[in-house]
């Protein structure tokens, strides 16, 4: 898959928590971006002194072909204080624009995989490539029967970011479990799969397994390194466990 550079214009965004915005941008120049859920793209812009950096952003939208004109790239921002990349979006207005490059990544889910189940897990915007991966999962229940359970840890209810999704999505597909692990704070009425504390103490319960199980880490580099070698103790084979390491940037 080539990759290319292009021009983002905003065409929506909302608050996901009170740290991260969703923001939906269309191509600008027409054409359609091609690729495959769990790659990201990155986003090209100048420090205050002119020099320049990038950020990197896993898509977060619900397709899984190329998407065309009025289909949206979407993507999750988590603000950092005294971020350049924060500042950038903060000022980010409908209509404006930004420079993009991409898709980039092989966090993606494999044609030739024969397993029975996937662990997805995954802490903060580190479930944005899982949501990108939900109309793939529906295809793969209704193909194989794989069944799926996303791991999603956070500290509050007011973290869970695309709860409502994956909520919706869990509640059309039995084989689909939805599990948020709040290290903080329950939310009120929980449903029977809330769990309480990190999602590494909480991925035993699932009884990881060698003969059937794929599972993909994603976040916190903390999690993403326990949950590792706690699946290699269960006897995942390495490439089995598929991780991306999200850490915070300036």
């Amino acid at each position: 898959m080539a990759i290319v550079h292009f021009p983002l214009r905003l065409v929506g965004s909302r608050m996901l928590a009170p740290t991260v915005r969703h923001l939906a941008f269309a191509r600008d120049d027409g054409l359609p971006l091609d690729f495959i859920p769990g790659q990201f793209v990155q986003v090209h812009f100048t420090y205050p002194d002119g020099t320049p950096t990038k950020r990197s952003y896993s898509l977060a939208t619900m397709h899984d072909h190329a998407l065309g004109p009025g289909e949206t790239v979407e993507i999750a921002v988590s603000y950092v204080a005294g971020g350049a990349a924060t500042a950038l979006f903060e000022a980010l207005d409908e209509g404006q624009q930004i420079q993009a490059s991409g898709p980039y990544g092989r966090f993606c889910l494999m044609p030739a995989d024969a397993n029975k189940r996937y662990l997805l897990i995954g802490t903060g915007t580190g479930v944005t490539p899982y949501r990108a991966m939900l109309p793939r999962l529906h295809e793969l229940m209704q193909e194989r029967g794989i069944e799926v359970v996303l791991l999603f840890g956070c500290r509050t209810p007011a973290e869970l970011l695309y709860g409502e999704d994956f909520t919706a999505f869990a509640e059309g597909h039995p084989n689909f479990r939805f599990v948020p692990c709040f290290s903080r704070e329950l939310p009120e009425n929980a449903h029977p799969d809330v769990r309480k504390g990190y999602v590494q103490d909480v991925l035993a319960e699932f009884a990881p397994n060698a003969e059937g199980d794929i599972a993909y880490l994603c976040g916190n580099p903390n999690m993403v390194d326990a949950c590792f070698e706690a699946l290699k103790t269960a006897g995942l084979p390495v490439p089995h466990i598929r991780r991306e390491k999200y850490v915070s940037s300036k």
